[in-house]
């Protein structure tokens, strides 16, 4: 890389010096160029920057690095697919598999543990399937960081670890940041987190930490299990034009592509039981989950997690293939069916890759419908009339078999069965196709 006199040096190592460099940069421009080159010239700065600093391979690793270091245990993820929960069809969150131990049914192999979970929510309560495509970041499978304290480190220290690696080891500016805290709800007879905020305050400015209800604060896996209020992180990614112009204050929570959650954090001490009454757990625990994709977005200097290297690779092997360019607009239809497809691989292939074949029912029924979304788009829009979503693996075995070795063990069986899949349901559609046809001819 360049510094700001222009001379080539050494890349620095992490992303808080290159926020030093960064800045020194555009101090540089600011004294040297005009006020209208100038501006131009501290955007490229600004978006080109950490993308160059870390892919999404060395964001993950940094994340588990960070809490191993801090005297967690770092276990492998779950199975996406659950066979034990009778309450559940896949993992929905990071603490899925952790559940017994906040109840307090097992003993859990360490008082610290960290993770990166495998997750699909494309049923029940927690069902992203339909946005998927249409928007920026939600996603059908998609990986939750998470650090677990089982009574042993409670709010404190949770806040302070989040903090810590969200500005000091990956250089998030402080001031991009908001947090949340939960303000009680007197049906519940819940009062406010006054413990979260007195925490916050001594990290971040207190015009910074907002008042969260219920439904953004107070966490629970579905109808029953184990809860508690919650601590959110957002991310302003606007320009500095746009924050000038409406404060991120005002777009926390409310739905806005580049003010997003990254982090959340729940302090963990309530079950919710069968009748909706709430009961102490036995001990207090902390369960957080961070949005992988929304990170790198966030790291990477990205508008959309489709942009980051989550996902381009994918999404130029569509490219490849189907001899479509992608532009990343919203609105488009191919656009939306190449998101739709590089969405739907993976959580496609983590399914098979995890036990779960396609089949006409239950959890095997979900990555079918899956799996026929994602051709169905790729046929009316893509123009793609043989199977191909299976030529789609390799990439993702390369991507993500490091982290995730199940994807090696089984690729071969993965690629099989997807591409078994996509001849079936090309058969159906061209069948349906043939019958209308003859229908239509014969009303003629």
């Amino acid at each position: 890389m360049r510094n700001c006199n222009g001379k080539r040096e050494k890349a620095p190592e992490n992303v808080s010096d290159y926020y030093t460099n960064l800045s020194k940069s555009i101090k540089y421009l600011k004294l040297n160029h005009s006020k209208t080159l100038n501006l131009h010239l501290i955007k490229i700065v600004k978006s080109k920057a950490i993308y160059s600093i870390m892919t999404s391979q060395e964001i993950r690793q940094k994340f588990l690095d960070y809490f191993k270091s801090k005297e967690h245990l770092i276990v492998p993820s779950a199975p996406i697919v659950l066979k034990d929960d009778p309450t559940l069809m896949f993992s929905n969150s990071g603490m899925t598999q952790f559940k017994d131990y906040f109840l307090g049914y097992k003993e859990p192999k360490a008082p610290r543990i960290a993770d990166t979970q495998k997750c699909l929510r494309v049923s029940g309560k927690h069902n992203d399937l339909d946005d998927v495509g249409r928007d920026t970041y939600h996603h059908t499978m998609f990986e939750m960081l998470g650090n677990w304290s089982f009574g042993d480190y409670f709010k404190k220290d949770a806040i302070a670890f989040a903090w810590e690696l969200l500005t000091e080891v990956y250089g998030i500016p402080k001031e991009n940041l908001y947090v949340t805290i939960f303000e009680g709800d007197a049906s519940e007879n819940l009062e406010r987190d006054q413990d979260a905020y007195d925490f916050w305050k001594s990290h971040i400015s207190e015009d910074r930490i907002i008042n969260g209800n219920k439904k953004d604060n107070f966490w629970e896996m579905g109808a029953s299990g184990p809860c508690g209020p919650c601590s959110e992180i957002h991310v302003d990614l606007r320009s500095e034009e746009e924050k000038a112009k409406v404060s991120g204050l005002d777009l926390v929570n409310n739905d806005h592509p580049q003010v997003v959650e990254v982090w959340n954090l729940v302090f963990m001490e309530f079950n919710r039981k069968a009748d909706g009454s709430l009961e102490k757990l036995p001990a207090q625990h902390i369960d957080t989950g961070m949005g992988f994709e929304r990170l790198c977005m966030a790291l990477q200097g990205k508008s959309s997690n489709y942009d980051t290297d989550v996902f381009t690779p994918l999404i130029a092997k569509v490219e490849e293939l189907s001899g479509k360019k992608y532009t990343g607009i919203l609105k488009d239809e191919k656009d939306i069916a190449i998101r739709v497809v590089v969405d739907h691989i993976r959580a496609v292939s983590f399914a098979i890759a995890d036990g779960q074949l396609p089949s006409s029912g239950g959890a095997g029924y979900v990555i079918r419908r899956i799996l026929r979304r994602g051709v169905s788009y790729s046929y009316r829009f893509l123009d793609m009339k043989e199977p191909f979503l299976y030529k789609l693996v390799a990439v993702l075995q390369e991507q993500m078999g490091k982290f995730f070795p199940e994807l090696e063990k089984q690729g071969a069986l993965v690629t099989e069965v997807i591409k078994s899949e996509e001849e079936s349901f090309l058969r159906t559609i061209e069948n349906g196709l043939i019958r209308v046809e003859k229908l239509i001819q014969q009303t003629i």
